[in-house]
Order: structure tokens, then sequence, then C-alpha cells
């Protein structure tokens, strides 16, 4: 069978375009890596930053407070005044401010007695159209200083929000009524002459293009330009504007810049929407400022943050995650998200015991045996035997062979309670050294039994591969000899894992459950043969199959419309495919219905664009299965792996889908990239708008490195 092979172009305009080529060998190379890091002021500077400028190698910062200079990385200025709204630089590169009664320039020049007629009356904007004459506008109209000050009696009396000047010396005012062109000495409202209704007469902003000519507008619906060479163009939510009224407007290489009350917007090849404290300081966008090609600062009411590009490679990305689970992430060998005792802050990090943590760390199994294969490198190795043994306590601290924990903690250790609404309970290990939680669910079963498996065909020696036999035997030993259930400390079963039929097959309140779980079971039963050999597996696996219809229930597995989607049920469903169709036999009468089913399953969970999943599904059934998509999402997956609070049910580009997500949670019709939501683990609704979190966990990236090291084991991508 062909290689996939994937070349990403490193593109100035920040856009991925991955091509896929068959090919013998792999593709090798770099790609842009989107990065927000936040710029530090000085505390006398305030963090209210109203305009940024540029001139030669200084930056100029003017908050709300006054004018400060970096140069060769180091501030200067002191505060000399409060209320500066906005600024604007002359001929010379001198910055004039002003607040809404007075203008003055950074070397203390002063033009006097500002335009107010009356207390209702205040500056909103100032531009320089030479040396001498300074065009201001108001709130009732338009003044003009050239020494003294001077109404224009020809333009009307309206609030003026933006003034520009093209290269051609024409001068354009964006009003509340009307966008106003001024061409030898004749004002004239372009609504007028034909502008769409749908501005509404309303105009936010101005400014000239790129190349000096082309007049760049918005009003509350959409940007639009009036292009030089005729070509002009209108942008707006059916176009792919993600929100509005645009109060900003930047063109650079290339690329548009858009500034907004709710976030910041890109627009090259594609559109890109920043938002939240994962990339801006505030959402409220008072300026753009570019740096250098395809790198911006962006003033905010609470601080700069710089937005650029970082040329990197995937397996860079991956160490870097690495690291950040090793420094904050690894408790006792288990591997699950961080606590931020402070929102935001990664030195506040703590990590405190979890429901899953059993799940969660098999996941990072899988991804550190994929790891090592393609890698052979000591310290996946080293990570991956640490991983197994934390796995492998969690069987043993509970004194019940072939019972695994949810949980485990040192016996001195304080206790985090559950949140589960299924009470669980803490209970001491025999020996008295930990405490371990109860009431394991199937999703440590299926996560254990894969990343178990994957350990012992792709890193384990030979002890170790016998030590993973055997706690497999154990495992599933113990669902076959109770009747297909968990059976908890109590001598009752679980409350999810449950596999027999009398439930499965027989009762109402296993319906949604029925295909899934019988899933797993067949899975976990041809897993426990694969190793053991033995008879007993085999002998419950053909009854599941012959008797009960296991095989017909699996091609159910994925629950999908009509029904209420769960994505939490996600691992559930895939994570068994994998041992399935890898340990049962070619010729296994039931082996195209396992591939119907994971056919199904994918074709439902396409539009959701996790990448885990699209590998899962290639590797299974040697298929290309948007691949693309997998290789985009990998590489846009931020490095910023905090769970902030995220909103996008404001956004003009998205349809909400008239049926909401599980809770009632609004959702889109698309799924959302995860820099610009939440989707930091394959359990999550990508296409959920409005998420919570408040930058108080920071999640472990083990979805990334499943995704990232499964798809290098099977050639997709270097």
């Amino acid at each position: 069978m062909k290689v996939l092979k994937f070349t990403a172009f490193l593109l100035v305009c920040l856009c991925f375009s991955p091509v896929l080529i068959f090919s013998q060998k792999l593709a090798t190379g770099s790609y842009y890596q989107e990065v927000s890091q936040k710029i530090d002021l000085p505390k006398n500077a305030g963090l209210d930053v109203v305009k940024l400028f540029k001139h030669g190698q200084t930056i100029k910062a003017v908050t709300s407070h006054g004018i400060f200079y970096k140069q060769k990385g180091k501030w200067t200025g002191q505060p000399f005044v409060s209320g500066i709204i906005n600024a604007t630089a002359d001929n010379s590169q001198t910055v004039w401010m002003n607040n809404d009664k007075t203008i003055w320039s950074e070397k203390g020049d002063r033009i006097p007695n500002p335009p107010r007629t009356d207390a209702r009356q205040s500056i909103t904007s100032t531009h320089w159209i030479d040396n001498n004459t300074l065009l201001t506008g108001t709130t009732h109209g338009l003044y003009t200083w050239n020494g003294t000050w001077v109404k224009s009696t020809s333009f009307p009396n309206i609030k003026i929000n933006a003034i520009t000047q093209g290269n051609d010396g024409t001068i354009w005012i964006a009003a509340d009524e009307g966008l106003w062109r001024k061409k030898s000495g004749i004002w004239l409202d372009m609504d007028k002459i034909g502008l769409a209704l749908g501005h509404d007469s309303q105009y936010l902003t101005v400014t000239t293009g790129l190349n000096g000519k082309d007049i760049l507008f918005s009003s509350p619906k959409a940007i639009a330009s009036l292009a030089a060479d005729g070509n002009h163009w209108l942008k707006r939510g059916a176009d792919g504007l993600p929100y509005g009224p645009a109060t900003k407007i930047l063109e650079t290489d290339s690329l548009l810049w858009i500034g907004t009350p709710k976030g910041l917007i890109r627009k090259g090849k594609n559109w890109r929407y920043y938002s939240s404290k994962r990339w801006l300081p505030d959402d409220q966008i008072n300026d753009i400022l570019p740096i250098e090609p395809g790198k911006v600062w962006v003033a905010t009411p609470n601080g700069i943050s710089e937005i650029g590009l970082k040329s990197m490679t995937l397996e860079e990305k991956a160490n870097g995650i690495e690291e950040t689970i090793e420094n904050r992430h690894n408790r006792i060998g288990i591997i699950n998200r961080s606590k931020l005792a402070i929102a935001g802050d990664i030195n506040s990090s703590f990590l405190e015991n979890q429901d899953n943590d059993g799940l969660w760390t098999s996941c990072y199994l899988i991804a550190e045996s994929f790891r090592y294969a393609v890698t052979q490198s000591e310290d996946a190795k080293a990570k991956a035997k640490r991983t197994f043994e934390a796995l492998e306590r969690l069987e043993t601290v509970t004194g019940i062979p072939g019972y695994p924990a949810r949980s485990y903690v040192r016996s001195e250790d304080l206790l985090a309670p559950s949140r589960s609404p299924h009470p669980k309970n803490w209970h001491p290990s025999p020996d008295g050294k930990w405490q371990w939680l109860d009431d394991t669910s199937s999703d440590e079963i299926v996560g254990h039994l894969l990343s178990m498996s994957l350990y012992h065909d792709l890193v384990a020696d030979d002890g170790e591969k016998k030590r993973v036999v055997d706690l497999i035997d154990r495992i599933v030993g113990n669902i076959v000899d109770n009747d297909l259930q968990l059976i908890d400390y109590d001598g009752k079963p679980t409350r999810w894992a449950i596999w027999t039929p009398d439930s499965l097959n027989r009762s109402s309140n296993w319906l949604y459950e029925k295909g899934l779980n019988s899933l797993q079971i067949l899975s976990s039963l041809q897993t426990a043969y694969h190793f053991t050999g033995k008879a007993k597996y085999k002998k419950v696996y053909q009854h599941l199959i012959e008797k009960e219809g296991y095989a017909k229930n699996a091609l159910e597995a994925k629950m999908t419309d009509p029904f209420d989607i769960s994505h939490s049920d996600d691992i559930l469903n895939f994570l068994p495919y994998y041992n399935l169709l890898n340990y049962a036999p070619k010729d296994d009468p039931s082996y195209p219905l396992y591939l119907q089913s994971l056919s199904r399953s994918w074709k439902a969970v396409r539009s959701d664009n996790m990448p885990v999943w699209n590998v899962f599904a290639s590797a299974l059934l040697k298929e290309d299965m948007d691949l693309s998509i997998a290789l985009r999402e990998i590489q846009t997956f931020p490095l910023d792996l905090i769970t902030w609070s995220v909103e996008n049910s404001h956004r003009w580009d998205l349809r909400v889908d008239e049926f909401p997500g599980r809770g009632r949670s609004p959702q889109s019709y698309t799924a959302l990239p995860s820099p610009e939501g939440n989707a930091f683990r394959w359990n999550t609704n990508p296409k959920q708008l409005d998420i919570g979190g408040g930058g108080k966990t920071e999640v472990s990236g083990t979805y990334y490195l499943v995704a990232y090291w499964m798809g290098r084991y099977y050639g997709y991508w270097e």
C-alpha cells in the first residue's frame, strides 16, 4: 500500500495549504505556528493602550496617561496627563495626542483652544494633511487648524469617526451620516452615488490600503474597499467576516487585519479570529501595528499582545508539550490536566486527583508508545514504562485482582472530592500506602486495554510483556467471571462498566449504549484471546456473536442524529476498534461488520474535524479519511494549553444549529478550530460556541500527541 505524504508549504499569509501527494517517502520541513505573547509595559504607563506607532527602530505606545518609547528592548517615558483618547502622527513622525479638551505633541507643543463649543462636544479623530494643517473631527463636525481654528462650513454638523488621506491628496471621512470624500475642494457623500443601503449610511472607520490608493472602510454589517483599479469588494458574515463592526482596518503584506469590540480578525487566504485571553489581554481592539511581516502588536484597554508566527516542526511542538507534561502534569505517574490557583498563571500550577485519571493516563501511554516506535527515543521508552507502571498500580492498589481504580493518591495526600453526579468513594490499599477511587468506568477499561496492548507490541521488553499480558488477563478475566460486568468493592456492578446481554439486549435503559458497549466487550475479548490464547475468551466472544448478535449491535456503536450526540462517548467508541480490527482474524465472519461499523462511526464524526479520529479511521480502514484536515488541525493546535473562557455565539460567520448540544449548549453547524474554541480533548464538542474555563486549568496536550505520533507511525506526515 502506498504511503500518504503531506507537504506543508510555508506561506507568508499564515495560511496552511497541505498538499496530498502519493509517495514512498515522508514529508519533511517546518510550518508557521501562530503564537501570542504579552508585551510588558512600564508600570506607570497603565494598561489602556490607545495608539501604537513605529518610527524607525522606535515603537511608541500612547496610553491613556502618556507616551512611552521602546528602543533596544527597553521602555522609557513618564505619564503626564490622564484621559488621552486618540493620537496621530504628522509628516515629521511627531506624535500628537488629545483628550476631549486638549491637543499636544510628544515634544510638548500645544495647540490652544481646540474646538469645544459646548460641554457635549468632544474630539473624535485627528489627521495631519500636511506639515501645517490638522483636520480634527468632533461629535459636531469638522475643524481645521492652520495657526487658527476654522470650522468647515461645507461639511455637515455630524459626528466624525475617522479621517484618512489617499496618496493623491483626497480626504476621506467616516461619519455617523455618510462616507465622505473631498476632492478638488468639493465634499461628496458617497452614499449619494450608490453605496449599498445595507451600510445604513453609518461608517465606523476609513483608511488607505497598502498601496495608498485603495480606500478601506467599515459599516455596522461589513467591511469594504473602493479599489483604485475598480476591483471593489465587500465582506460580511456570509463572506466569512467573523464579527463587526470593524473599528480598525490595516492592510499589510497581503493580509488584512481587522479590529472589533470583540476580538481581532485576520484575512489572508482564509479568515482567522483571535479572541479570549489565549490571544489578547482584552477583546476590544484599539489599534494594530505591523512590526515585521506576519507579526503585529495589538493595543487593547488591558495591554498589548504580539501576534505572529514561529517557524517550527510538528515534532518540536510535540517536544514542547512533553516538557509541559513533565513540568506540570505528572502526578506520581498519573498524567492529567493541572489546576491553576491564579487564572492563566502557569506558575500557580498544582496537581490533584481527578475522576478519570486512568483514562487520560492511558491516552498518554498511547502517545508514548507510538512515539517510541517512531523515534526509538530512550526518553519515550522511559516515560512509557513509567506510565504503564502507573496503570499497573491502579489495579494493584485496589487489592481486587482485575479491578483497576479510577485514580489513586498516597495515603497521606489530601483528596479532591469527586465531581461526578454518581457517588464515588475512596478506600485504603491493602498495604495502607495508597488510597484509591472506586466506581471505575468503561472509560478506564477501553483506555487500559488499548494503551497496554500498544505498550506490549511497540515498547516492552520480554519481562514487561509478561506483566502486560498478565494484567490484561486479570482485567478481562475478572469481567468474564462476573457475567461481563465490572464488580466494585461492594460486590455490585459499577455504574457504566456493564456489557452483559441482560442489560444491553434486554433492558431499555441501555438502548443508547447497546452498540457502543457491544463493540467494547468484543474488542476486550479479542484482545485477551490474542495475548493469552485462553479458550474461555474465544468461547464467550463466539457466544456473544452467534447467540446475542453483538457484532450486529456494534453497527450502531456511534449514536447520532436524531439522538442526542455524546462526544464523551467518542473515545469509548474509537479506541476499541483498534484492537478489534488488528487482533481479530481477517477471516472472522464478523470482520466486515466491524469495518462497516467503523466507517459509519467515522461518517458520524467527520464534520467534527477531530484529527485523532481522522488518523484512527485512516489507519484502520486503509483509506484517506480527511488526513489533510487532520494535518491542518494539528498545525493550528495552539501552544497555549490553558482552558480560557471563549465566546463565539456572537459571530456573524457561524450558522447556529437549531439543535443545541448536550446540556442545551448552543452549537455551530461547523467545527471551530481549536485556537478559536477549546477542543483540547477528544471528548469535547468542537462545535460548541461558548466555553467556560476561566483560565483555571491547563490541559496536558495528550490529544495532540496521540494524533501526531500515531500519524507519524502510519507515515502520514513527518
